[in-house]
């Protein structure tokens, strides 16, 4: 779908990469980019979020251009994106949207759809009204005698009903999820889950040390549904690695709330491994981002490693680096090269072995 990027700077300092991060998401989604926007502003339009030259420019690039649909690299109210699809004749998808669309678009577990599908309802809840002003209110009739009922309002109970029966289901998957870790825990296994930035690599990373296949690609959001391998490593025995979600600055948080089941993995986990990509210009930024999420998430207080990938792009040689306390705290690998891993096997059975022993002491401590 050929598709005009309107673009905003609002004066942040990462504004180009927040930018760039939106053009991938825009062609991950499939569109075929016919020309950008930039608008610099101070502060949004409360009408339009952008102001009235940047609107006529939009609108006749997109005439020029061919476009079908306006894609917008900001949040938008309600109200914005209804006098933007007015003033440009064309639908408007806005940052939030369009990662619901990818997220859509990528679920293939049963429990990946119901989640994307409540984080839509919940997202369009707040849009109906650009939907059903056009709907005068009923009147009276056979099956419809006293004051009647908008469509507005038929739409938002059925919406309602919906959500409930998502989030029934959810809680149902959510029990079975419980059930698992709770056998896995019974059995000394070992938990570690990946987290990181979208496109980090923690997909190829999970490949290389399962020797497993789940779906690996240059583009954001290519892992949506968490995937669970059990591996063996010498010196720790029996693991289980789960492969979640790649985490994105400024992720909506009605998706937080809807993959919470999902990344419960990580808030149940023994072990982090936080994957970094080592060749990116923003990966301290990134590493922000996911902490901050993490944090959020309850798993702010897991055990971590950092584990910096894609040391083949940016020049750097595999090694194992310790803190202070001689604890390891990073390591660096290249799962498409398979270099470095065993560092980190053997990072992983140091970090299993100090857990084990504290939650040995935990256990067994007896308060005077």
């Amino acid at each position: 779908m050929r598709a005009l990027i309107v673009s905003v700077d609002l004066g942040s300092p990462d504004y180009q990469a927040h930018a760039d991060e939106f053009v991938m998401l825009a062609e991950g989604a499939g569109a075929e980019i016919v020309g950008t926007v930039v608008a610099r502003r101070a502060r949004p339009d409360a009408a339009h979020f952008i102001g009235k030259g940047k609107l006529e420019e939009a609108q006749l690039m997109a005439e020029h251009g061919e476009a079908e649909i306006i894609l917008f690299d900001q949040a938008l109210s309600p109200a914005q994106q209804r006098n933007l699809e007015r003033a440009l004749n064309l639908r408007v998808v806005d940052r939030v949207a369009l990662i619901l669309d990818i997220f859509a678009l990528r679920a293939k577990s049963h429990e990946g759809k119901l989640q994307v599908e409540l984080a839509q309802l919940q997202h369009l809840s707040t849009r109906l009204t650009r939907l059903w002003t056009h709907l005068e209110r009923q009147r009276g009739g056979i099956g419809m005698r006293g004051p009647g009922e908008s469509q507005l309002e038929m739409d938002r109970r059925m919406i309602g009903a919906k959500v409930r029966l998502l989030r029934e289901r959810l809680d149902r998957a959510q029990r079975q999820r419980a059930t698992q870790r709770r056998a896995r825990a019974r059995g000394n296994t070992l938990s570690v889950s990946l987290v990181g930035y979208t496109n980090a690599g923690k997909s190829t990373l999970f490949n290389a040390l399962t020797r497993a296949d789940a779906y690996a690609a240059d583009q954001l959001f290519a892992t949506l549904d968490t995937t669970t391998r059990k591996l063996w490593i010498e010196g720790t025995g029996q693991v289980v690695l789960s492969d979640t979600v790649g985490f994105i600055r400024d992720l909506p948080p009605t998706l937080i709330a809807a993959f919470r089941a999902t990344l419960e993995e990580t808030v149940h986990a023994d072990l982090l491994l936080h994957v970094v990509d080592a060749s990116s210009h923003q990966r301290e930024e990134q590493i922000a981002e996911v902490r901050k999420v993490l944090e959020d998430i309850g798993a702010g207080a897991i055990p971590t490693i950092l584990v910096y990938n894609k040391i083949d792009e940016a020049g750097y040689v595999p090694r194992v680096e310790r803190d202070e306390h001689g604890t390891i705290a990073r390591v660096f690998v290249s799962a498409l090269r398979r270099a470095g891993l065993d560092g980190l096997r053997g990072a992983i059975v140091e970090a299993g072995q100090t857990t084990r022993h504290n939650a040995f002491n935990i256990e067994n401590f007896q308060p005077e």
